[in-house]
């Protein structure tokens, strides 16, 4: 593995523990594809750095716990956006 992987292993480790952003957050963060960030997490860290790698896993756990929540909260507010009444372009006098 190039040093440079694991580098950003260990970086995007520390980071989701300190920040607990979600895998989709980060990845744009970083500059990375979803993937690249979840293979990072799931197979790189353990080998790298099994104590951060079980904080990690914990995170991981929890969002994946609530990952319907999160999805039923972003479909309530797109259907609450098309029941709100457009407002005109232009003032009508």
């Amino acid at each position: 593995m190039h040093d440079y992987i694991k580098e950003r292993t260990i970086r995007i480790g520390e980071y989701i523990v300190e920040s607990k952003k979600t895998v989709r957050v980060i990845a744009k963060e970083f500059g990375v594809s979803k993937s690249t960030v979840h293979k990072d997490l799931t197979e790189r860290l353990p080998e790298l750095n099994p104590e951060l790698s079980q904080k990690v896993k914990k995170i991981l756990d929890y969002h994946k716990e609530i990952r319907h929540l999160r999805g039923g909260e972003a479909t309530k507010r797109k259907y609450q956006m098309k029941l709100q009444p457009e407002e005109p372009a232009h003032p009508i006098h």
